[in-house]
Order: structure tokens, then C-alpha cells, then sequence
């Protein structure tokens, strides 16, 4: 099975991309689908959704 090139376009991490995300979930979007268009690892999507990631006092919670 070939990979699939790395993406050389990744998302930065910042405030409106992790907004972004918080929305795409809450609308029912599947967290590889997130990851692939952002070209983010799956996991990076998982941390956000849990909230070991972005959960911080400058980064605020959608719910």
C-alpha cells in the first residue's frame, strides 16, 4: 500500500484553528476527517476533544 505524502501544509496551532475544531465536533465530524484536512495527526484532534489540549486559561471551552 503506497503513503500518502506528508502534508507540507499543516494547521498552526492557534486559538481559531482549535475553535475550528471544537465546532467540526460538535457537529458530528469525524476526528480523522479534522486531522486530514489539517493535516494533523488524529491524535492532536483526540487532545483537543478531551481537553488535554487547548484547555487552557487563553484558549476558551465552546461548552
Amino acid at each position: 500500500m503506497a503513503r500518502r505524502p506528508k502534508s507540507p501544509h499543516r494547521a498552526p496551532y492557534t486559538l481559531e484553528v482549535y475553535l475550528e475544531v471544537k465546532q467540526r465536533l460538535a457537529a458530528g465530524e469525524f476526528q480523522h476527517d479534522i486531522a486530514a484536512d489539517l493535516g494533523w495527526n488524529q491524535g492532536r484532534v483526540s487532545e483537543v476533544n478531551t481537553g488535554k489540549r487547548g484547555a487552557g486559561s487563553d484558549q476558551p471551552s465552546l461548552f
